[in-house]
């Protein structure tokens, strides 16, 4: 293509605020694959998978972003053990502000599971953080285009149901396929319940 021609092709679309839309899913594409559990819903340390719904079975180490099951954390408090982390035996913070500090370290260094979790602080307003949804908004897209699937399945609530952003449900029901086509059991749940609607 010469450079006259060039000059003459309309703009390309710009992308939208709110990142790139996965691509659609099939349902044949829905249905035949995801049945293996993503990172996150195993223990990094006894390798068996957490019961969900995985906060009530397990906790976060802000430290490292790993989910550790109620099992190690419990070993490890047996073992004298229970002033750090399970998994990486980081001291545990005691502060909503040292909390913070890790995670924004972890994000600093573009950590797409510390992106969701700010955004999760940034929605509800947790750890002296100001609820700021837009905020929430953006970190939520960047962790969902850095492969997040908890990412995905928050942004397609909030377009299923436009808490913050133009309600459109299209656009929601194709983030949770994204993230359920992958094994994300909530994504998972959300359609199956969208279907039975």
């Amino acid at each position: 293509m010469s450079l006259a021609e060039e000059q003459h092709q309309p703009p390309a679309q710009a992308v939208p605020a709110a990142g790139p839309l996965p691509d659609a899913v099939t349902e044949e594409e829905l249905m035949s694959s995801g049945h293996e559990l993503p990172e996150g819903y195993t223990c990094p340390l006894c390798c068996l998978p957490i019961a969900l719904p995985v906060e009530k079975h397990s906790s976060l180490e802000t430290c490292c972003m790993m989910m550790v099951c109620d099992g190690c954390n419990l070993a490890s408090l047996q073992r004298g053990m229970g002033e750090s982390c399970a998994f990486c035996r980081t001291p545990t913070p005691e502060s909503g502000a040292a909390i913070l500090a890790l995670v924004r370290k972890r994000v600093d260094a573009k950590d797409p599971k510390a992106i969701e979790f700010l955004a999760q602080l940034y929605y509800h307003g947790n750890h002296s953080v100001q609820q700021d949804t837009s905020q929430a908004l953006e970190l939520w897209t960047e962790a969902a285009r850095l492969g997040n699937l908890d990412a995905h399945f928050h942004l397609g609530r909030l377009y299923y149901f436009g808490e913050g952003v133009e309600k459109n449900v299209a656009r929601g029901i194709r983030h949770c396929q994204h993230a359920a086509i992958q094994g994300h059991p909530p994504s998972r749940y959300a359609l199956g319940s969208h279907e039975h609607k």
